[in-house]
């Protein structure tokens, strides 16, 4: 790959002129602009969710009482609305990697998930999940897409548009809570999936993957081929790389690999995979350290994800991972990284990537903030920028931080 040195926007979001390195000029980006969330000091685990006819909501968790509730923003194109509450609880189980969403899944229909604790406490958790036929006006009472009842973990949802309502996708920890039938056989998590019509009816419930990995983020796009989940697999070597399946009709194919990354690690890494679709093309982002050496890394298919080019490293060395990432055009696409500036600190970073292996300049936003290696920043191509959303920490607070990037920052030149 080919791989320049940072420019880099501080708090204020001001650009600072970049060591150009092996190029004759820098570019000449717009100004970076800062967009309030109307969220409160607390605030925490943004979730950018773009629906079917552009409708763009972020949503996050803010401390409510003696508990959390979850609120969302509309983007009207400049600026975003006034916060709206879906849900809020005393119970829930708030974790940075594992979080909430509101999701528009039609033109009318929103999807809203969050998380409960069970009695049983630590990592037993149950989905709820509730439906707005009217654009967020009402909410149905919240229910659980899954229906085993064991005190086991479920979370990590994705959200996506489907035919008959909303798609779902999540890890789903039942098997844990059985023996397992044969020696050295694993009863870990798994990923199932489910559709929620407008009438609660919960239909097509499945598992896609029998053995996953325990903690990471899954994520979905939509192709004109229909659906694509990313996940992480896990195997009973105890390998956990990045797979992919798509859906045909109401069943999901077999997962199978992105790539070969071998990366074995005994533990979860709690790095999903990032998606972004457009026709037949896709890209998608991840995290791996095979041999230790942690890297992020992006592959392209022009095909629905029935194939994938050869990975490109985007990043290696001091990088958290939590990636994000939005397609441009065939073949081009933005990503985004936690670059690691400390044992637990770090810096956001967004470069545009081509096909061919070419790494632009790497922009460095929000370096001046306290950014925790323990967050997942989210970002989504809208109205021809790019638009991020983030967790800062401002002495010992955190807010939820929102920007819109112009992509003349990021080189190569489109």
């Amino acid at each position: 790959m080919r791989y320049k040195s940072s420019l880099v926007i501080p708090v204020a979001l001001l650009l600072l002129p970049a060591a150009c390195g092996d190029k004759q000029t820098a570019p000449s980006p717009g100004p970076v602009q800062s967009l309030a969330v109307p969220a409160s000091a607390g605030s925490r685990s943004p979730n950018l969710a773009e629906g079917p006819d552009g409708t763009l909501l972020l949503s996050w968790m803010e401390p409510a009482g003696d508990g959390h509730a979850l609120f969302y923003s509309e983007f009207s194109g400049a600026a975003w609305s006034a916060p709206l509450e879906v849900a809020r609880g005393a119970n829930w189980f708030v974790n940075w990697a594992d979080f909430p969403s509101v999701v528009p899944v039609s033109a009318h229909l929103f999807a809203a998930h969050w998380l409960v604790s069970q009695p049983a406490g630590g990592y037993a958790y149950d989905v709820f999940v509730s439906l707005s036929g009217d654009r967020g006006a009402t909410w149905s009472a919240p229910q659980r897409p899954h229906r085993d009842g064991t005190p086991t973990e479920h979370g990590f949802v994705s959200i996506y548009p489907h035919a008959d309502g909303a798609g779902m996708i999540w890890l789903d920890g039942r098997k844990t809570a059985e023996k397992p039938p044969h020696a050295g056989e694993i009863m870990g998590m798994t990923l199932r999936s489910a559709v929620i019509r407008p009438d609660l009816t919960i239909q097509d419930e499945q598992e896609v993957d029998g053995l996953i990995c325990d903690c990471c983020q899954t994520d979905v796009g939509i192709t004109a081929a229909g659906p694509v989940a990313v996940y992480r697999d896990r195997t009973a070597g105890e390998v956990r790389d990045i797979f992919v399946s798509r859906a045909s009709g109401k069943d999901w194919d077999e997962g199978r690999p992105i790539a070969r990354d071998q990366w074995n690690i005994a533990a979860c890494p709690v790095n999903g995979p990032t998606i972004s679709a457009s026709g037949q093309d896709l890209a998608v982002a991840w995290f791996t350290a095979t041999g230790g050496k942690p890297v992020v890394r992006l592959a392209f298919s022009g095909d629905a994800g029935e194939t994938f080019f050869a990975p490109i490293d985007i990043a290696v060395g001091n990088v958290f991972g939590r990636v994000g990432v939005a397609t441009l055009s065939p073949g081009t696409a933005i990503v985004s990284w936690l670059g690691k500036t400390g044992e637990r600190q770090a810096e956001i970073s967004v470069a545009r990537v081509t096909a061919d292996g070419i790494v632009g300049t790497p922009v460095i936003l929000a370096k001046g903030q306290t950014i925790s290696g323990f967050s997942v920043p989210q970002i989504v191509l809208v109205n021809g920028q790019l638009l991020m959303a983030w967790t800062a920490d401002t002495e010992g607070e955190s807010r939820v931080q929102s920007a819109l990037i112009p992509l003349s920052l990021f080189d190569p030149p489109i």
